[in-house]
């Protein structure tokens, strides 16, 4: 593995750490006497105004749309470093992962969708098992160390890869609604301002981050979700530069350990904390939570063993070398982690609904997420084998 991929895994298995803190953190609070300044806290009004632009949200939304943008823009860089020079820079490294995220999509959808056709406001959460937390997915497997082989790291890492651009799409093509014009072409503009930095060899990363936040206050105002404006920049920012260094690479570096040590546990601790009490029986057997918590659970392993299988049988992939199947089938089990972007697809998808679903959707995140990764530890446990002790 080269060194920039290490570097990723372990911060992002370190950030997985400090989500599950931030996560506890957030149930305790929602379920004790701190439950009432915990609300408070997250819907303490923050406001920005520049001349007669304002923007006033509840400090959740600030996390939501503004820190969110920034771990968005970060997965932008990701993506198009792999496709450049990475992962998925070649079309033999691309086809195996890539039908497993296929897979890992196609199967939670339909379970969601068949466990909730009769309800169209329930329906629209079908999103939300889709995504997979690379954060906590890594974390988990880097718990065995060296007994992984460095072929199923990268299989996870694309397959998971693949996830955060399918749920790009999702977002944007799904969830938003009320365009503004105006908005849109003032996007449109700073898209093009950033665009023609690119391509007239500006590396200056200070000139993308100004033409950023105009990017973002445009997609703010136009309906399309603010965070999009993340990715859009990230595709401007030029991966090598005259002199040798790279702008893109260099971004990534420095903000690898803020969004994986801050942004993310911000946002979990702002919208991980479901209040339990009075939730019965008949709240964990509604559709909307049993959909997601077995689309997670049963239909990402299930799709993406399933792909992955039968590319396989045509021959069209081959399982990379020393990597069994049961392997696969804990990686899979591991992708069924949706814990940050499925709480950011469901806080999407019921926003603009009245609120009875908001227990349900994170609930069912909680539990697939949970049994899923419980599955992922225990199966990679037994076919990785035992601990290799050093010679003493």
């Amino acid at each position: 593995m080269t060194s920039a991929i290490r570097e990723f895994i372990q911060l992002e298995a370190a950030g997985g750490i400090l989500l599950l803190a931030a996560s506890v953190i957030a149930l305790i609070a929602a379920n004790t006497p701190l439950a009432a300044a915990y609300a408070g806290l997250l819907d303490t009004t923050v406001a920005v105004q520049v001349g007669a632009l304002l923007i006033t949200k509840p400090l959740l939304l600030w996390v939501n749309d503004g820190l969110m943008a920034v771990f968005f823009f970060l997965i932008g860089l990701e993506i198009k470093r792999e496709f450049l020079e990475g992962e998925l820079a070649s079309a033999n490294q691309v086809v195996l992962p890539g039908l497993g995220a296929l897979g890992g999509m196609v199967v939670p959808v339909a379970i969601y969708a068949t466990l909730n056709w009769q309800d169209p406001v329930a329906l629209d959460g079908w999103g939300i098992p889709v995504a997979t937390d690379i954060a906590f997915a890594l974390a988990l497997v880097g718990v065995f160390g060296r007994r992984v082989p460095t072929a199923l790291k990268v299989f996870l890492l694309t397959l998971a890869i693949f996830d955060d651009l399918a749920a790009i799409v999702i977002i944007a093509v799904f969830y938003s609604a009320d365009l503004s014009v105006s908005a849109l072409l003032v996007g449109v503009v700073a898209l093009s301002v950033g665009v023609a930095l690119n391509r007239f060899g500006v590396t200056r990363t200070s000139a993308y981050v100004l033409v950023g936040v105009v990017l973002w206050v445009a997609m703010l105002k136009s309906g399309v979700h603010a965070t999009l404006a993340g990715v859009l920049l990230a595709l401007c920012v030029p991966l090598r530069a005259p002199e040798g260094r790279s702008p893109l690479k260099a971004l990534e570096h420095d903000l690898h350990a803020p969004v994986a040590y801050a942004i993310l546990p911000a946002f979990a601790f702002a919208n991980a904390g479901l209040a339990l009490g009075g939730i019965g029986l008949e709240d964990v057997l509604q559709p909307v939570t049993v959909g997601i918590a077995a689309g997670l659970f049963l239909g990402k392993p299930v799709g993406i063993v399933a792909f992955v299988g039968i590319g396989v049988l045509l021959r069209i992939v081959s399982l990379p070398n020393g990597v069994t199947w049961w392997q696969i089938v804990g990686a899979a089990w591991a992708c069924g982690i949706g814990f940050t972007m499925s709480l950011f697809i469901a806080g999407l998808a019921f926003e603009h609904g009245s609120g009875e679903y908001f227990a349900g959707d994170r609930l069912g995140i909680l539990i697939g997420s949970i049994a899923s990764a419980v599955a992922a530890w225990l199966v990679l446990r037994w076919s990785l084998g035992p601990v290799r002790r050093l010679p003493r």
